[in-house]
């Protein structure tokens, strides 16, 4: 059996644009408890592939999280596979705003620890007492009462590119980071104000609203389906989007539009942008925020040492990054000394 990708991520896009399928990309999540997670990761890697399916999977003993894509025209067969399997049944699936063909190139389906990293103790409060699920019209009420606190349960990186109007946005390089930092600062609200929250696709907010609600916040609220959701309701039923610039997203896209606005800036020079990349120097691999200008001017790399490596030969490249780890300890999202312009969140 053939459990692991043969192909590479470019043989898999020439062989993407000789199909010339167009391609779904789509993204769910569930937790639940999973016994046998290696049984569950090979089982669903053999059934996906004979689809055409292509993404990043994370499967863990909580539950599921999925981005991926596939032939517009296998969607169907997709679904009936999903309903096979009792936990997913009837799944809500985010499709995504724009697609792209090429979104992802590859099938990862991986076993974690957990599919959401939290920092926090296994089974340390119950998932299921959740705050109360909003659509994008009750939403929009929801944050327009003044007693109401709008939290952005994302990443700096993510928050910087695309909000909701009013929103607060922890300045935090990961989840784990949010939830005591959320948890303390509204300690004094946990009876009064209304707590909404959001995030890409509502996954983090189910384990975030629990984690309130452990914590004896009463009014606690997130947005069902997230931004990815919301997107779809406001093009669909013409509700009145007040969401900010682009939704950050974890495949090759990095961000799609929600709206016109474009609220971040080039980190480099600090022209108006919110288009993000990965530095071209394969040891720095730095994600921040460029502009066309700054691209040619640094040749895609986020600083000027950083474009002198990356203009030596590939041997010589090999060599200086010979013992040394890339992750992101080190090089963490959008932190750099180098990036002038780099905002920090509020």
């Amino acid at each position: 059996m053939q459990l692991y990708n043969k192909l590479s991520a470019n043989e898999r896009a020439i062989l993407i644009e000789k199909a010339g399928n167009r391609r779904i990309t789509l993204s769910f999540y569930k937790y639940h408890q999973i016994k046998n997670t290696s049984l569950f990761r090979d089982h669903l890697y053999l059934m996906w592939e004979k689809l055409d399916v292509l993404g990043r999977i994370y499967i863990a003993s909580e539950g599921i999280n999925a981005q991926l894509s596939m032939p517009s025209q296998n969607l169907n067969e997709f679904k009936t596979k999903l309903d096979s399997i009792d936990f997913l049944k009837e799944i809500r699936l985010n499709v995504a705003v724009e697609q792209d063909d090429f979104s992802f190139l590859k099938l990862k389906v991986k076993i974690r620890n957990k599919i959401v990293a939290d920092g926090l103790s296994e089974n340390s409060f119950d998932l299921s007492n959740n705050g109360t699920h909003v659509n994008a019209s009750e939403f929009n009420t929801l944050i327009e009462n003044p007693n109401t606190l709008l939290v952005d349960m994302r990443n700096h990186y993510e928050s910087e590119i695309g909000h909701f109007d009013g929103a607060i946005l922890p300045d935090v390089d990961s989840f784990r980071e949010s939830l005591p930092i959320i948890e303390k600062k509204f300690a004094k609200h946990k009876k009064s104000k209304n707590i909404v929250m959001y995030c890409t696709g509502g996954i983090r907010c189910e384990k975030a609203s629990a984690f309130l609600k452990h914590k004896g916040y009463e009014k606690v609220y997130q947005l069902d389906g997230g931004i990815i959701e919301y997107a779809r309701q406001v093009d669909q039923e013409k509700i009145n989007n007040k969401f900010l610039g682009k939704n950050f997203v974890f495949d090759h896209r990095r961000s799609e539009a929600v709206s016109d606005e474009i609220i971040a800036n080039c980190h480099q020079c600090g022209e108006k942008c919110d288009t993000h990349i990965n530095c071209a120097n394969e040891a720095c691999h730095l994600l921040f925020i460029q502009c066309e200008k700054c691209a040619k001017e640094f040749n895609n790399c986020c600083s000027e040492e950083c474009y002198k490596i990356n203009s030596l030969s590939l041997e010589d490249q090999k060599i200086l990054r010979k013992g040394k780890k890339n992750s992101n300890k080190i090089f963490k999202k959008g932190r750099s000394d180098a990036l002038k312009f780099k905002k920090t969140s509020s």
